[in-house]
């Protein structure tokens, strides 16, 4: 394995509007995933294996649940610190940053902000640790991008309740203890349901043959008359703005993401560029790929610098879902973008495992989809500025 030489550019030099904890945290992060994913991620990615034991490293940087309070086990952060760790942890790998973003946004957000304070000081502290691990369930074979359509319901029977349905495309579901489930109630009312392994009736099926996110595990969640004890239903809000709140956190963490897979491929452009030489000098010398790495730099900034604000107004609560959107779309298709780009500054290299550039583009195309697609979230800013959702047309 070759060294992890990344460089993070910086051209606008927005490190000086990160404070010194700002910095400190993400520079831990940045070492971590130096020392401790980027020896090991190739290996995973090839043979679609999720490389468990980084598990305990997570927890160590704060990658989970950095911004709940230090009572729960978190580790009090603020939104901007979030955001760094997350892009940090993609710049290693995309299936990564995921596993990250569901404990932190999906699984340990419900609790701490629908849930009661039995349930906080049960599973807060485990999930903080990386000693419990979980996993959420909104998007059903039948309804991704129209979730309240969803069928999986939850039936009162007295003492308990009864969970019945399905959830596919679920990042940690073959190895998480707990999941975070929607279903709708009787009434029709969506409600937050903490479902436990172990449970008779709830299986959680992998999923294979993925050509993106391979060092993730992604799997099905499937409930048969699972026996929920009522104490297991999140009391503190419900309906679809329920889970879509969870989104918007996770969202948010993706946006910064998308911008350390991106920085990740313009690196490793820039790098191959100065040594590769053709016709008597570096590829770097020619204008075309001056033209492209200059090009990558400028989407990287611009990047950086919605993400920043966004963050800004994460931690003054100003955060708007359509501003969110904005993000996400944005920085996941610049990311995108940018490894298509690297891919060919590299030439035929571009396609193998000893470089990061194929691995991220191929996760990528995931990163786009989920937590609502890009064209989703292209009608979500639409909707926001004309007053008429167009989602149904």
């Amino acid at each position: 394995m070759k060294p992890d030489l990344f460089e993070a550019p910086d051209y606008y030099a927005l490190d000086d509007l990160l404070s010194p904890e700002h910095l400190l945290v993400r520079d831990a992060a940045r070492a971590w995933v130096k020392r401790a994913v980027s020896p090991i991620i190739e290996k995973h990615a090839q043979e679609a294996t999720f490389p468990t034991e980084i598990i305990k490293g997570l927890a160590e940087i704060g990658a989970f649940g950095p911004y709940i309070p230090e009572n729960y086990g978190g580790a009090g952060l603020d939104q901007i610190s979030y955001g760094l760790i997350m892009q940090e942890i993609e710049r290693g790998d995309s299936g990564v940053r995921s596993t990250a973003s569901v404990q932190s946004s999906l699984v340990m957000y419900p609790i701490f902000t629908y849930g009661n304070e039995a349930q906080r000081q049960k599973y807060l502290p485990k999930l903080a640790a990386g000693e419990m691990m979980g996993c959420f369930g909104l998007t059903e074979p039948d309804h991704g991008s129209n979730p309240s359509g969803m069928t999986t319901n939850i039936k009162d029977m007295g003492d308990h309740y009864l969970l019945n349905g399905a959830k596919m495309w679920i990042s940690n579901a073959p190895f998480a203890d707990i999941a975070v489930v929607w279903a709708k109630n009787e009434a029709g009312r969506i409600k937050g349901v903490i479902v436990e392994r172990g449970m008779e009736g709830f299986s959680t099926p992998e999923t294979h043959n993925k050509w993106s996110l391979r060092a993730s595990a992604t799997g099905e969640l499937i409930f048969s008359d699972v026996k929920i004890p009522k104490e297991n239903i999140l009391p503190e809000k419900d309906g679809l703005g329920a889970p879509l709140g969870c989104l918007d956190s996770a969202r948010y963490g993706i946006a910064w993401g998308a911008i350390g897979a991106a920085m990740d491929c313009y690196d490793t452009a820039l790098r191959y560029a100065k040594e590769r030489i053709q016709f008597g000098k570096p590829i770097a010398a020619t204008q075309l790929q001056q033209k492209k790495l200059a090009e990558m730099l400028t989407e990287i900034t611009k990047a950086q610098l919605l993400a920043f604000r966004l963050g800004q107004l994460k931690n003054q609560g100003k955060a708007t879902t359509a501003q969110i959107s904005m993000a996400k779309r944005n920085n996941v298709d610049m990311a995108i973008k940018i490894a298509r780009e690297a891919r060919q500054v590299l030439g035929g290299m571009g396609i193998t495992g000893e470089y990061s550039i194929m691995r991220h583009m191929m996760n990528l195309e995931s990163v786009i989809t989920y937590e609502g697609t890009h064209d989703i979230h292209l009608l979500i800013t639409g909707a926001d500025i004309t007053g008429h959702p167009a989602f149904s047309s």
